[in-house]
């Protein structure tokens, strides 16, 4: 929305040398491979190919024989979701058997699919509904059923080697903590090899000039602001936090700063003695660990909001694109000056975008940064910049960074770099300002449909907005995606505070 803007944060973190697999590790393109959604794509397929061989064995056995067509697809789904079941019951879809042992995944799959064919006959013979069709028709789905699960498995495990080559079957893990726990964890991570896991860099809560250099063979690569620094460069998808149960106020300091970026943060403690709240665990090398932040939008989440922002958009631009003309042609009689307005503005895990907005200032007037925000009345903003900003019309262009992958639809909006509210930067203003950059900016916001939106007079103002961030952050889903969208519609292209 209009008048939306966010500080230039400085790097004070100095550039040292840091841990070399984190180095390696960084800018190496795609994330991890997902546990949950690999796993739910195999058993998606297994279906897929055990109920259409089953359709073509009936397809085939119909164009020769005479049968019961309804009982065949009964037989046909009864032994799909039998299949899927006892894959699931002899740890087929578990993804440590996928991605290690693609071969024996297979078998697996083998030996439950010829089960659930003696089953099938076995229950055909006691109800007395087995002839010579139904035996030709089991036979057949037996073949294809069994040549479909082989060839689509072992091009699964072509894509697996591609993955392992690519480092993606791997969750690159820092460790934060350099004592007795740390190396009790550490020591137990290198017996227990785990191939999933893949222990980056070793970093101490705080900074320390006398600290431990090492922690059971690794070098400490620096303290909690090098760690943020490494996260952001792109190299850590999960921060283990291993320190000592005495330790809770630097506990809670490095939770803070861990808030701040879009990374997984478990907790390995020998006590129960944290106040970490309602949390789940997971299992890391055969140890419990709290999961005390996750990143908002992950999984099948993620597919979701990335197809929700870029088939919106899509569908939206075409329908405004005689406005966006409209417009243009509008902004080039009124004043000189190219119709985009292209700002610097910082995206998500704080990554510098490129915002697009109509001009709606004379051009020589114009102020990238946001060092000045727009008032009333502004004697920068031309005629029909002020109708552009008025109806926030001027925002439109941005559905071209949401079909960039740049922005969403909805999420926090994204602020100019040196926006300030009562003479403060909006990140000195707001202690977790940061964490709104967990997720990409959006257009509209929760924030800004809730009434905080223009102009920042005072430091309460941003404060309350970005209350308003965190709380769609910790609550996002697709329907408050679409409440939010709605209510856009409705109110967001007339309010008084747009100027």
């Amino acid at each position: 929305m209009p008048g939306d803007p966010e500080p230039l944060r400085h790097d004070d973190v100095s550039r040292g040398p840091v841990s070399d697999t984190v180095a390696k590790t960084r800018h190496t393109g795609s994330p991890p491979v997902s546990v949950r959604i690999t796993a739910a794509v195999v058993a998606a397929g297994d279906l897929a190919i055990i109920f259409g061989a089953g359709l073509f064995a009936l397809y085939w056995l119909s164009r020769h024989v005479n049968v019961d067509a309804q009982l065949f697809r009964i037989l046909a789904v009864v032994g799909t979701v039998l299949f899927v079941n006892l894959v699931q019951v002899f740890g087929g879809y578990q993804f440590g058997n996928l991605a290690r042992a693609q071969m024996m995944a297979l078998a697996q799959a083998l030996i439950a699919w010829l089960a659930t064919i003696g089953a099938l006959f076995v229950a055909l013979r006691v109800s007395g509904l087995n002839t010579f069709a139904t035996h030709v028709w089991l036979l057949l789905w037996l073949i294809v059923g069994s040549a479909g699960l082989a060839a689509v498995r072992t091009a699964f495990s072509g894509r697996v080697r591609i993955w392992q080559r690519a480092g993606r079957m791997r969750r690159r893990v820092a460790v934060v903590g350099v004592g007795r726990l740390a190396e009790r964890l550490l020591h137990h991570c290198a017996a227990v090899a785990d191939p999933e896991i893949e222990i980056v860099g070793v970093y101490r809560d705080r900074r320390d000039a006398h600290a431990a250099a090492h922690c059971a063979g690794h070098t400490v690569a620096g303290d909690i602001d090098r760690l943020i620094a490494d996260i952001r460069d792109g190299g850590i998808d999960m921060v283990i936090v291993a320190m000592p149960a005495a330790a809770d106020v630097r506990l809670a300091e490095t939770m803070s700063k861990l808030r701040l970026v879009p990374v997984d943060v478990r907790l390995c403690s020998e006590s129960f003695a944290f106040d970490v709240g309602p949390c789940q665990v997971s299992q890391i090398d055969g140890l419990t660990m709290f999961n005390v932040i996750d990143r908002p939008v992950t999984d099948w989440k993620w597919i979701a909001k990335v197809t929700e922002d870029r088939v919106l958009a899509a569908l939206i631009l075409l329908l405004i694109a005689p406005l966006l003309a409209l417009i243009a042609v509008a902004i080039k009689l009124d004043s000189a000056g190219p119709v985009f307005f292209r700002q610097k503005r910082y995206g998500f895990n704080r990554e510098l975008i490129e915002v697009l907005k109509f001009r709606t200032m004379y051009h020589h007037a114009r102020d990238p940064n946001a060092e000045k925000l727009t008032t009333r009345d502004d004697p920068r903003v031309t005629r029909i910049g002020s109708f552009l900003r008025r109806t926030t019309l001027d925002e439109l262009p941005q559905f071209i960074n949401v079909l960039r992958g740049e922005m969403s639809i909805v999420g926090p909006r994204p602020h100019a770099i040196s926006a300030k509210a009562g003479g403060v930067l909006y990140h000195d203003a707001v202690r977790y300002y940061d964490a709104r950059h967990r997720m990409k900016p959006g257009i509209t916001g929760w924030a800004q449909i809730n009434g905080w939106r223009g102009e920042t007079q005072t430091v309460e103002q941003i404060q309350r907005r970005v209350e308003y961030d965190l709380y769609y952050i910790e609550h996002w889903s697709i329907l408050l995606d679409l409440k939010i969208i709605l209510r856009t519609i409705m109110v967001g292209f007339t309010d008084a505070r747009a100027y």
